[in-house]
């Protein structure tokens, strides 16, 4: 099923086919690159240098795709007006402060593959999405808040943590975000986490609608066969009654008739 808003623009569309599987696996590359890069604390300056590479190299391949979606666009305006927060992601980490929300532009782009592909399964969807978005928001917070002073975030495990409060909404509050940048991935974590509560609650809200209708159908069944069943009872009782009366007036003939000579 196509997505509705590349159905006006068949140009694009084809382009997201061609370099979907392209940009995914380079997101792929990005996430492991960046993870390996806050993780490993004892790289040496080179290979630090050559991680950074592959990761601005890598962002920069996004941009050149969001660039040529739009001069494939019919409506150039009205692509860049209705795809404002790819724009505003690819522009913000230009800025040294802001180089982790990055990471927003891979989760849209592995975000694009998954729900595409898992169309319809929707518990796969919300458990791979909220393992991504937990998975990278971790990274981030880390890579944010971990040099900061008064930082209370300062290890994997304390980010994880904070990850799960954070995105199950419930917030206990001894790990919080001090920087600029560890706040914003905060607020975009908060938005996630109320986003994938929408999803499941609407699951099962639709869970249950779609049993109710289910049964009511198969109710529905059952009257129709115990209908059907009554109508050919009484096709069969009037048959019985015609023949009753065929016999019945034969009898009374033979008793006018009276007893044979």
């Amino acid at each position: 099923m196509a997505r509705p808003d590349l159905v006006a623009e068949p140009r694009i569309a084809a382009w997201d086919r061609r370099v979907d599987w392209w940009l995914t696996g380079f997101a792929l590359v990005f996430l492991v690159a960046y993870a390996w890069q806050v993780l490993g604390t004892s790289l040496p300056p080179g290979g630090r240098a050559a991680i950074e590479f592959v990761l601005t190299a890598t962002w920069a391949l996004f941009g050149i795709d969001y660039l040529v979606r739009i001069a494939l666009a019919r409506n150039r305006w009205r692509f860049v007006y209705t795809h404002l927060p790819d724009l505003v992601i690819l522009v913000l980490p230009m800025f040294r402060q802001l180089r982790a929300l990055r990471l927003i532009t891979v989760v849209s782009v592995l975000n694009r593959q998954l729900r595409d592909d898992v169309r319809g399964r929707v518990v796969v969807y919300v458990a791979g999405t909220v393992v991504l978005i937990g998975f990278v928001a971790s990274l981030a917070v880390l890579d944010a808040e971990r040099n900061a002073p008064d930082a209370s975030i300062t290890t994997f495990g304390d980010a994880v943590w904070w990850t799960i409060t954070t995105i199950s909404t419930v917030g206990y509050g001894d790990r919080y975000p001090v920087t600029v940048e560890g706040r914003l991935v905060a607020a975009s974590l908060m938005v996630a986490g109320i986003a994938l509560l929408g999803v499941v609650t609407a699951s099962i809200a639709s869970w249950f609608v779609e049993n109710l209708r289910r049964t009511e159908a198969a109710v529905e069944r059952e009257l129709d066969e115990v209908s059907a069943d009554v109508d050919r009872a009484e096709v069969q009782l009037a048959a019985v009654l015609v023949e009753l009366r065929a016999i019945n007036a034969r009898l009374e003939a033979l008793e006018r008739a009276g007893p044979p000579s």
